[in-house]
């Protein structure tokens, strides 16, 4: 077993995220796919990242964005082939990043093999048994849970059973007290390292495992896929799944490792995941969900730090994902400006763009000086914003059509990336994006931020070398004396991280020297203007 207190790559990679469909399309057909992301990991290894997390590219319907997984041991003719994955490992370490994949556990599509099996099988059969089906109550479902993406957890079948779907009804879940459902994931973990991937994501990390009897839930329901612990979310069962899977991660060599997507807000309850036995990492979504403020930061950071202390394991620190509305657009609203899972909402309140520029580039900073992993989504290094004007005829998301449009979905966040040129598709692909790209993206490209030492790209960069110059992911973190209640300060080795969330300058009385980096402009060292990070580097951050 790989102890997390040994030099695990784990400690501290900065981790880049791609939506394969959304990075760079090879072919033309507007979809992107992975002899595209293969084309572009000069990029990534450009911008100083240690490995790329790959969202699902498996064979899949599509019902929501590949995340119905029908053959987990192969690629959908969209993205490629199995050839192709190879060809992205092999080029991806030969520029020296690792590459995680993501595994999606707790439910399959609704036409891989066995959930057709299952229909065709009927009550009370093996086939139905890998799965949650129920008799209904009352002529209704068997209990009052909910779906993350609106509506019923339960649609009935022909012969009048219900079967249990936490997200779509395209999302049949599994049963994981089931032998077979267990050994087939086993496998499929072997599969995939055996392949020399160099770690998992786990979706839905928290989800796998049902209450005994699946009773009824509380108020809020699975609505809220950052709720407290119910009868489908955080049961004391996953913890034995996670264990056996670190046996079979830590008989590979090189060391490979597993993430768990675990919306879970108790720090305390989240580090049972990241035990020494069990996974590598968990996704901090109390850092993404914090609001804009010194204190809400400080909270947030202290008690993480302190939950992973308590178990050996590393903090992680993510502000974006394709789960949730950019944080440079999320940042642009006067209200709570922490995220949520589901995208955004028809009615919420205008953003200001600049405002949300300044304060992502800003948390950006804060973020990547904060001892652990952090984790970056495909595009935040060009600061792009939430699309939210979207066509509802081109919308894709179920949360789109479950809420009956009520909710905009996750669309916004994973519309592709621009490259190059002065127009759609920038670069993306010689055909039309299967999402349309804003017109004015064209001061965003890649193109135009490479050489431009103000962009959001050169932010990016230069942090990013610090970052790994200075090893920040590893060390202690002492809070500083701040000038204003609204500032963050605090000491790493060899760094000093200033943040003014606040709306008015802020004058420092003993100044650390020239900072090294800022997200804005700085006309005076000794002044730190409002929504605005600093870095200096001194041994003596007193002076």
């Amino acid at each position: 077993m790989v102890d997390h207190t040994s030099d695990s790559w784990a400690r501290d990679p900065v981790i880049y995220q791609v939506y394969p469909r959304s990075f760079a399309d090879s072919d033309g057909d507007g979809v992107g796919d992975l002899p595209g992301v293969t084309t572009r990991l000069d990029h990534l290894a450009e911008l100083g990242v240690d490995a790329v997390w790959l969202s699902p590219f498996f064979t899949s319907p599509m019902a929501d964005g590949g995340y119905d997984v029908a053959d987990y041991r192969d690629v959908d003719p969209i993205f490629g082939t199995l050839d192709d994955v190879d060809a992205l490992l092999a080029r991806a370490h030969r520029r020296g990043l690792k590459v995680i994949i993501d595994l999606v556990p707790n439910h399959t599509s609704g036409v891989h093999p066995w959930f057709r099996e299952a229909l065709a099988a009927g009550p009370g059969s093996a086939a139905r048994a890998r799965y949650v089906f129920r008799e209904g109550r009352g002529g209704g479902p068997p209990n009052n849970w909910r779906s993350v993406f609106g509506g019923p957890a339960w649609t009935r079948v022909a012969d009048g059973q219900w079967y249990l779907h936490l997200f779509a009804p395209e999302q049949p879940d599994l049963n994981w007290d089931h032998p077979q459902v267990r050994a087939e994931f086993a496998d499929i973990l072997r599969f995939w390292l055996d392949r020399g991937v160099d770690g998992l994501r786990i979706d839905v990390a928290h989800g796998m495992v049902k209450a005994p009897g699946l009773p009824d839930d509380g108020p809020g329901g699975a609505e809220l896929l950052e709720g407290t612990r119910t009868p489908y979310w955080d049961q004391e069962g996953v913890h034995e799944i996670y264990r056996e899977w670190r046996k079979i991660l830590d008989s590979y060599t090189p060391e490979r490792i597993a993430v768990a997507e675990a919306w879970v807000h108790d720090p305390q309850r989240l580090a049972r995941y990241v035990r020494g036995d069990e996974l590598h990492q968990a996704f901090n979504f109390d850092f993404l969900t914090a609001p804009w403020s010194a204190a809400g930061y400080r909270e947030v950071i202290d008690t993480s730090l302190r939950a992973m202390d308590s178990v050996g394991a590393p903090a992680t620190w993510v502000l974006s994902n394709h789960d949730v509305v950019r944080h440079a657009s999320r940042f642009g609203r006067a209200g709570d400006t922490g995220g949520t899972a589901g995208g955004a909402t028809r009615d919420e309140e205008p953003v200001d763009a600049a405002l949300g520029l300044a304060r992502a580039r800003a948390a950006t900073l804060l973020m990547l000086a904060l001892p652990g992993s952090a984790y970056l989504y495909q595009g935040e290094e060009l600061g792009l914003p939430e699309v939210f004007d979207l066509p509802d005829e081109l919308r894709q998301d179920p949360t789109f059509t479950r809420s009956g449009g009520k909710r905009r979905g996750r669309d916004g966040c994973r519309v592709p990336l621009p490259w190059s040129g002065q127009a759609p598709p920038f670069g993306f692909s010689t055909g039309t994006p299967w999402l349309p790209q804003p017109a004015g993206w064209a001061s965003l490209t890649v193109e135009a931020q490479r050489d431009d030492p103000r962009s959001t790209l050169s932010l990016y960069r230069a942090a990013l070398s610090w970052r790994r110059r200075l090893r920040l992911g590893r060390g202690s973190l002492t809070w500083l004396d701040a000038p204003a209640p609204e500032v963050l300060v605090f000491q790493r080795p060899g760094l000093v991280c200033a943040v003014n969330c606040g709306a008015a300058p802020v004058r420092w009385g003993h100044p650390y020297g020239s900072p090294v980096l800022a997200s804005g402009e700085l006309d005076d060292h000794r002044v730190l203007p409002p929504h605005t990070a600093a870095w200096w580097t001194t041994p003596d951050p007193s002076r």
